[in-house]
């Protein structure tokens, strides 16, 4: 054997007939030592692997699988959440979430509890059908629904479906009360609302009707903001929805009967910078406006000139958010943000203001304004009667259109053009709000001679009623334009914290001694002689300028003889500005100008917005406007059925009313009669006042009126 191995070992490795050296058998063996060691090594290597994906998955990735496996056994239906409330700068509610019953039906608890019945007894098994056919009946019955679309619904094989949602607390008092059988049998008990489920949900709720709707928009049927400053904060007013769970098995069906609900947390709160009072005023008073002009739609924009406070939006046609289904778009739409037009005479004060700070004309300088026409690139352009020579200062108060057209022509296009690009038109103001126009303003670039003199009184270029207020507030406030605002604050009510939102500087456009003499030429343009004499307030001096622009017939493409836009912006007091308001009226019949139809719309909710936010009388008592203001009183049918008597010197004592049960339009609606100061706090019906009902009142006297809904119900989530 030793032999063997000594031979093994001396032996030489054969080569074969290629010249290749064939491996001996120690090499052999040591190869096949290798490819085991690798082989060994290389499974190693895989289990480890395998053990680390196996540790990553069950131990590291463990709550995610155990999650997707919990969601593919549950089906999760989302319910509507509870919105923040939005209210106005005084604190009162424009938009409050309520909770309401939510109807759903189980079909499987419904043939489950028909199967029992029909165990027990014997003689219903022939009639379950029917039964079942009456049940859907009753239930579409209170619910106002179609029968057949019920039945179909209950006869699905499902253990959840929806079968109304947010229904009224009648409804949910007479469903509760439904029975199965329906018809009385003896020796039959019956079984309460088999299959139906209800669950609290929130129903957004508007309890001033159409005041402020179209600021305020709406929510859909999953309280979703869909239009206005619903829409707008949608992210911060909509909070975290609520759940409802459902365990289901491999298949899809429902396993329960899904009465576990999670709870979401409550939306941020919105305060705005509109005051409701002033809204209701400003949407009253131009609504009568529209009325008795027989006008297509109309506008107002009140805002605080200092600040940029929007405190009035106004359009008409309105509509009440509770109802939006039954209007249309357009009635929807917020005009005073949305719309453009051209704004006619309005136009001057931009111009003059401009051509006064660039020291092209001073106040007191005369323009030859002729015999009432001028030609200007071959166009004649016309003043509404002779005016001979004026001072820039009468330019603006007798409305001259040539005047204006030469102070235009002094300044020129490319001056001009700036000067109103910083004054903010042909660009969004910024407002938070959706849907802004922008309004045009061709580039000076393609201005003829004859643009330059039609832009100069407010013809050519267009404009939005909320562009053109914020630019008579910076002439009004020393030469500041600033940046709209609707949203104030932002309260957290869990927490308590509050996000501020302060006045903000866009840029300063006129010097302030300038902007104090366009000022002091607006008050001119309100004197008896002048254009927007019906403007005047009495007990306060106010400012403003008229404008008539032509609109522009879309089938000739030329401007109709006899449809205009009419408008009025002004300020009061003039002293201390506190409100600057500007009125718009699309194509009113008859008096087709401004100093007639938009001027006293002006003065009408000036005077009354003044005395709201009590602000002191500038005039001497005796003295009267030129052109009597209609009176509050009037505004609205006489309070005949609340005279108890007469006091001296002949004088009708008035009982306070009972605004009892009232919603807030009609209290609002019977103030305006009294002419009293009033105050209001809460939302819904009225269910107590200060004074009370029956007691004698004069015009001196507030009024505090509480309100409540008339269904208070109290979620906590």
């Amino acid at each position: 054997m030793a032999s063997e191995k000594r031979a093994l070992k001396s032996r030489k490795p054969s080569v074969s007939r290629a010249g290749l050296r064939r491996p001996s058998a120690s090499e052999e063996v040591h190869a096949v030592r290798r490819r085991i060691y690798y082989a060994g090594w290389l499974f190693v290597l895989v289990s480890l692997l395998l053990c680390g994906r196996a540790f990553y998955l069950q131990i590291l990735c463990a709550p995610q699988w155990q999650e997707r496996a919990s969601t593919q056994h549950r089906k999760i239906i989302r319910l509507t959440p509870q919105r923040g409330a939005i209210y106005d700068c005084q604190g009162e509610p424009l938009a409050v979430s309520l909770e309401a019953d939510s109807l759903y039906a189980n079909p499987s608890e419904l043939d489950a509890a028909l199967e029992r019945l029909g165990q027990s007894v014997p003689a219903l098994k022939n009639e379950l059908v029917a039964e079942r056919s009456r049940y859907a009946a009753a239930v579409a019955k209170y619910l106002k629904l179609d029968s057949r679309d019920v039945a179909k619904r209950l006869d699905r094989d499902k253990k959840f479906v929806w079968l109304e949602r947010r229904i009224t607390s009648e409804q949910s008092r007479q469903l509760e009360q439904l029975h199965l059988p329906l018809e009385p049998r003896n020796g039959i008990k019956s079984l309460e609302h088999p299959g139906l489920h209800f669950i609290r949900e929130h129903k957004r709720w508007y309890p001033n009707g159409h005041v402020a709707g179209q600021i305020v928009g709406f929510s859909g049927v999953d309280n979703d903001g869909l239009e206005g400053l619903e829409r707008y904060y949608d992210g911060i007013i909509a909070g975290d929805g609520s759940y409802l769970i459902c365990e289901k098995d491999a298949s899809g069906q429902s396993l329960g009967s899904g009465e576990q609900v999670v709870k979401g947390q409550l939306g941020r709160d919105l305060y705005l910078t509109i005051d409701k009072q002033i809204q209701y005023l400003a949407e009253r008073e131009l609504a009568e406006a529209v009325r008795s002009t027989a006008s297509r739609s109309g506008s107002v924009v009140v805002v605080e000139p200092d600040s940029g406070r929007i405190l009035a939006l106004a359009s008409w046609p309105n509509f009440d958010p509770n109802k939006f289904g039954q209007y249309s778009a357009a009635k929807r739409r917020l005009r005073p943000i949305c719309d453009t037009y051209e704004p006619g005479s309005t136009f001057k004060l931009f111009l003059l203001a401009a051509a006064m700070n660039e020291k092209v004309v001073t106040a007191q300088q005369q323009i030859d304004c002729g015999r009432g026409s001028y030609r200007v690139g071959g166009k004649v352009i016309h003043d509404h009667r002779p005016l001979g020579r004026l001072s820039v200062a009468d330019v603006l108060k007798y409305s001259s259109n040539i005047g204006s057209a030469k102070i235009g022509a002094q300044l020129g296009k490319e001056t001009f053009y700036q000067y109103l690009r910083n004054f903010g038109f042909a660009q969004k103001t910024g407002i938070d709000f959706d849907g802004e126009g922008t309004g045009i303003l061709r580039r000076p670039a393609d201005w003829f001679e004859v643009d330059l003199a039609a832009i100069s009184f407010g013809q050519g270029v267009t404009v939005t009623p909320l562009q053109l207020a914020m630019a008579t507030s910076a002439i009004v406030n020393g030469g500041r334009l600033m940046k709209p605002y609707l949203v104030e604050k932002v309260v957290d009510p869990r927490s308590g914290s509050e996000s501020l939102r302060r006045p903000e500087i866009v840029r300063q456009v006129l010097k302030p001694e300038v902007a104090e003499q366009v000022r002091e030429m607006m008050v001119r343009v309100t004197d008896d002689d002048g254009t927007g004499q019906r403007a005047q307030v009495e007990g306060f001096q106010v400012g403003g300028k008229t404008g008539t622009a032509q609109k522009v017939d879309p089938l000739t493409g030329t401007y109709s003889p006899d449809k205009h836009i009419v408008s009025f912006v002004g300020f009061a007091p003039a002293s201390a500005p506190r409100l600057t308001i500007l009125v718009t009226l699309d194509e009113p019949h008859g008096e087709t100008y401004g100093g007639i139809a938009a001027a006293p719309v002006f003065a009408r909710i000036a005077e009354q917005s003044l005395r709201y936010l009590r602000v002191p009388a500038e005039r001497t008592a005796g003295h009267e406007p030129a052109v009597p203001l209609k009176p509050v009183a009037r505004l609205v049918p006489a309070m005949t059925s609340l005279e108890r008597g007469t006091g001296g010197g002949g004088e009708v004592a008035r009982a306070m009313p009972d605004f009892r049960g009232m919603s807030a339009a009609q209290a609002l609606a019977l103030m305006a009669q009294s002419g009293l100061n009033v105050r209001i706090e809460g939302a819904g019906r009225v269910v107590e006042q200060t004074p009370a009902p029956g007691s004698l009142f004069n015009a001196e006297m507030c009024l505090t009126i509480r309100l409540q809904p008339p269904e208070v119900r109290h979620a906590t989530l």
